[in-house]
């Protein structure tokens, strides 16, 4: 590509965007379309119902395939209406900036907040749940002692650029695809051979015995665990090289790609798990219930072979991408003075937000260490981080009608009106029916978060947006 090409570009339409808003281009826009959708794949890991495959198969009374099926529904309206505040507002930030920039800064703040309860937690939830893993495939090595290796390996990937970390995703997605491949292939093969209980069975998708939308929307609050990640795609729009549209479209093409992968293998998996209805009854306390079904397939060695790879997708490929997109929301609120500027700070050769990755490797560190030692530690911050995305993800679906309906006067009702509300309506039943003790703790967490936006404009700094407030005085 030329120089003048260069210049005149999808990336520098985007920059000149940017700019318009008062910020400068600081990291490196070096992502395409394909970057991005790895990217996605990757932060919600082809095969993340391995590791809660049991959970969703107790909570949804064996319609684990259905509930993923919801799940993915559910995901697409979010999907879309982050298209949309993506097309209109192309930086870093996520919800944070859509809200802040299609409602109010202060509203802004305050998803920010929330979304900071999934997006910092997340990479602890991560890290922990891959060295319990590795812990019981190899004793000797304890669980903090896995969780300090896996931390430290991201931080240094990351630590190197985005592209790098786009490298190691390829690498890793065709890793785990392969995997995914030779499970699925051998479960077929042991259906056809007559074990499991029914080849064709529809149960995973309907069981008339145990059906209620309520059961399913249930289970759909785990297993939107597993869907989560997607929307971190958005926190890469200043490392975009394409248009803006591409962010949209990668994360509904990332979103129906895995959805058919989730959908696939819980079928299979649900047709091969040695007792059902023990399974829904007791549920499946030391989360091995994907591996007994592999066991079933094809013996011990696919047991232990999905379970490394769970391991390993989750603390090492699911938590790298979860940590660089923590990153750059904390780059992104810090870069507007609504967290500590030195979060802002951008490596000059790297172009990577240093001290943001370092902050957030450090906190993964502490909370994973402390939340091993706790019986509840993994159930308490899965749900911690559902009830952190959902909440941000409804504040989402209000800035789309905000932005392009009362201020834009926009009359595309469906993709500006209808869609949004009912994403709302989906997520909104979803948060209503999570567990009580998530609801405490995020609610307490949103308590703070209004107590220091209160502070905030006590001392008269009120939160504001580059470029907001420039057009407010010029009214």
């Amino acid at each position: 590509m030329s120089t003048e090409q260069a210049n005149t570009g999808p990336a520098s339409t985007e920059q000149a965007k940017l700019e318009q808003y008062g910020y400068t281009q600081e990291l490196k826009r070096s992502l395409g379309f394909r970057d991005l959708v790895v990217y996605g794949l990757i932060f919600m890991v082809p095969i993340a119902p391995f590791g809660i495959f049991g959970s969703v198969f107790e909570g949804a009374g064996g319609m684990v395939a259905l509930a993923y099926a919801v799940g993915m529904l559910a995901m697409l309206f979010t999907a879309a209406s982050y298209a949309q505040m993506s097309r209109a507002f192309p930086m870093a930030g996520s919800v944070y900036t859509y809200a802040g920039r299609g409602i109010a800064a202060p509203v802004g703040f305050l998803a920010g907040w929330m979304i900071l309860l999934d997006y910092v937690l997340v990479p602890g939830l991560l890290y922990l749940i891959a060295s319990v893993a590795m812990n019981s495939l190899v004793p000797g090595v304890p669980v903090w002692l896995w969780l300090a290796a896996f931390v430290v390996l991201n931080t240094v990937v990351n630590f190197f650029g985005i592209e790098m970390t786009a490298r190691i995703n390829r690498v890793m997605l065709l890793a785990e695809l392969v995997i995914l491949l030779i499970f699925l292939g051998v479960g077929v093969v042991a259906l056809a051979q007559g074990k499991g209980h029914g080849g064709g069975s529809l149960t995973p998708i309907y069981n008339g015995d145990t059906f209620s939308w309520g059961l399913v929307f249930g289970a759909v609050s785990i297993a939107v665990l597993s869907f989560l990640g997607f929307d971190g795609i958005s926190t890469l729009a200043e490392e975009n090289r394409e248009s803006a549209r591409a962010i949209g479209r990668s994360m509904v093409a990332a979103l129906v790609l895995v959805g058919l992968l989730f959908i696939v293998q819980t079928w299979v998996a649900s047709l091969l798990v040695p007792d059902p209805d023990a399974l829904v009854k007791d549920g499946d306390p030391d989360g091995t219930a994907f591996y007994d079904a592999a066991r079933v397939a094809g013996g011990a060695w696919l047991a232990k072979l999905t379970a490394l790879a769970t391991a390993i997708a989750w603390g090492f490929a699911n938590s790298l991408v979860a940590q660089a997109a923590t990153s750059r929301l904390l780059y992104a609120m810090a870069r507007d003075r609504q967290l500590p500027r030195f979060l802002a700070k951008v490596h000059p050769t790297r172009r990577v937000p240093v001290n943001a990755t370092l902050l957030v490797a450090a906190v993964s560190l502490v909370l994973g260490l402390y939340m091993a030692e706790r019986d509840d530690g993994i159930t308490l911050l899965s749900s911690l981080v559902n009830f952190g995305a959902m909440t941000a993800f409804l504040t989402l679906h209000v800035s789309v009608v905000v932005h392009y309906v009362v201020r834009s006067g926009s009359r595309d009702w469906w993709r500006h009106l209808v869609a949004p509300a009912i994403g709302f309506l989906i997520l909104g039943y979803v948060v209503i029916n999570a567990k009580v003790a998530a609801q405490k703790l995020a609610f307490l967490w949103l308590a703070v978060g209004a107590a220091v936006l209160v502070a905030l404009l006590v001392m008269h700094r009120r939160p504001a947006l580059a470029g907001i407030e420039e057009e407010e005085d010029g009214k």
